[in-house]
């Protein structure tokens, strides 16, 4: 079995005291590697003070230096690409045909890097100059479903702000988390601007959220745990940025194309077997043509491969882990319990497949808005089914969730559909199944988080505002942060 036994601070591998524990193969069932239990208050005030050393150097480097650095890190990443997909695979199981788990990371890196290169660190107000400036050490807690994406997000547009990091990876993928340091470090990296520790949310996370030299959290995870990190951030009065739990709605109105809806939500929803914060799982269509529709979704399914996440013909993985696995069968027995009318799928393992954490992919219609699964984040391939009898019902119940991270609307009318968009109470919306934006901010309103990641927003959460009073505007010989 391979071992992943050590974390990685102010440059250099360290070995932490305590236990191992082993990681468990989604698809199989098996051990496959062991990691060690993690690091405790000590090896995070370690971390931190390295990125504070590291922070009095690095955040007066300039645009053009931090670019050449995320450059060599990108050119890392590449070379690795194809090891990091049969790693997640193995992981959490994410199939190696879904190619943006790990193609997307770099993608992303180029966005920030050509983001940097033009921001405008400074401007003039009268005579005062407005500068940006690197909020200080960033904790940056990562979660599973996106194990190695979701960390390089935060990572580059931390580097690219100028910040210092200690990265701490889910529990249930650690591995990636140090398959990203290994990166970093062949990348140059320079000592303490990047550092790695790996632990339980309620030791590394706690303490890196509580830390006094830590200026700011960004956390993606569940609602429960980013409450508890934003409680634990207030003591010392740090920034918090927060993504968190989703329950979109797929809105189909009365002239949207019902087949192209159908289809493109079980893609949408049931890709990352369904473990997908933004995952359209309530599927709202106007009551006379649900029977229209769930045909399509049934038939989409049915093209679905489900299997082992290696095998390059698969499609579709097994959930991350037993408690996932358990969780999502629950709330499938509360649907139906409650009501909801099973159309394809249900309780149990997919056929055929006896050992791993495969969920049947599931839809479940006649589900009205105060049932559980209308209200509760599964985080697997369970679609609920809603109807709606009028165009501002169906915003209602849209609306009638604590989350707002995404939407999602089809009409074959432009306007009608942007108007019934700008209602939706979310972060990100799209319009007939439209691709994301990597420059467009990410985030969500209400429960769904506090602030906002990836282009000029996600920048400035790594950032801090300052106001220079007392120069003119005609003093071109000021120096620059860039």
């Amino acid at each position: 079995m391979e071992h992943f036994g050590e974390l990685y601070i102010d440059g250099r591998w360290i070995a932490p005291s305590g236990d191992t524990r082993t990681l468990i193969d989604p698809t199989t069932e098996d051990p496959w590697a062991t990691v060690t239990a993690g690091g405790g208050e000590q090896e995070v005030d370690l971390a931190v003070a390295a990125a504070t050393r590291a922070f009095a150097t690095f955040s007066r480097t300039t645009v053009a230096e931090r670019v050449e650095l995320i450059d060599r890190i990108i050119e890392a990443y590449e070379r690795r690409e194809d090891q990091l997909s049969q790693l997640i695979a193995r992981e959490v199981g994410v199939p190696v045909s879904f190619k943006a788990q790990v193609t997307g990371p770099a993608g992303h890196m180029k966005v920030a890097r050509d983001l940097v290169s033009s921001y405008a660190f400074e401007h003039q107000i009268a005579d005062t100059v407005v500068r940006r400036e690197p909020i200080g050490v960033c904790a940056l807690i990562s979660p599973w479903n996106w194990p190695i994406q979701t960390s390089v997000i935060k990572v580059i547009y931390g580097i690219a702000a100028g910040c210092t990091m200690v990265l701490k990876p889910s529990d249930a993928s650690p591995a990636s988390g140090v398959a990203l340091a290994e990166i970093m470090h062949e990348a140059g990296t320079p000592a303490g601007v990047f550092n790695l520790v790996i632990g339980p949310g309620r030791v590394v996370g706690e303490a890196l959220s509580r830390h006094p030299d830590v200026a700011m959290v960004s956390f993606t995870g569940s609602t429960g745990a980013g409450a508890r990190v934003g409680e634990a951030a207030a003591q010392t009065v740090k920034r918090t940025c927060l993504e968190l739990g989703g329950k979109s709605a797929n809105v189909v109105l009365t002239d949207g194309n019902l087949e192209k809806a159908a289809r493109w939500n079980v893609s949408r929803a049931f890709s990352n077997s369904g473990q997908s914060c933004h995952a359209p799982s309530r599927l709202l269509v106007h009551r006379d043509q649900v029977d229209g529709l769930v045909p399509f979704l049934v038939d989409e399914i049915d093209r679905m491969s489900i299997g082992d996440p290696r095998d390059p013909a698969t499609t579709h993985g097994p959930l991350v882990h037993a408690q996932q696995y358990d969780s999502v069968q629950r709330h499938i027995g509360i649907g139906l319990d409650e009501g909801g009318r099973l159309v394809t799928g249900g309780l149990g393992r997919v056929e055929g497949l006896d050992r791993g954490y495969f969920c049947k992919p599931t839809v479940i219609a006649g589900v009205t808005r105060e049932m559980t699964l209308a209200q509760e984040e599964i985080f697997g391939p369970v679609i609920v089914v809603m109807p709606y009898d009028s165009e501002e019902e169906a915003l209602e119940i849209a609306n009638d969730s604590v989350f707002g991270l995404g939407g999602y609307v089809f009409s074959e009318d432009r306007k009608r559909g942007y108007d019934f968009a700008c209602g939706i109470r979310a972060g990100r919306v799209a319009f007939n199944g439209a691709a994301v934006n990597s420059h467009a901010p990410m985030g969500g309103y209400k429960q769904s988080g506090v602030g906002r990641s990836m282009g000029v927003f996600g920048l400035e959460e790594y950032l801090e505002v300052k106001s220079v009073f007392g120069f003119e505007d005609e003093s071109h010989d000021l120096p620059t942060f860039s």
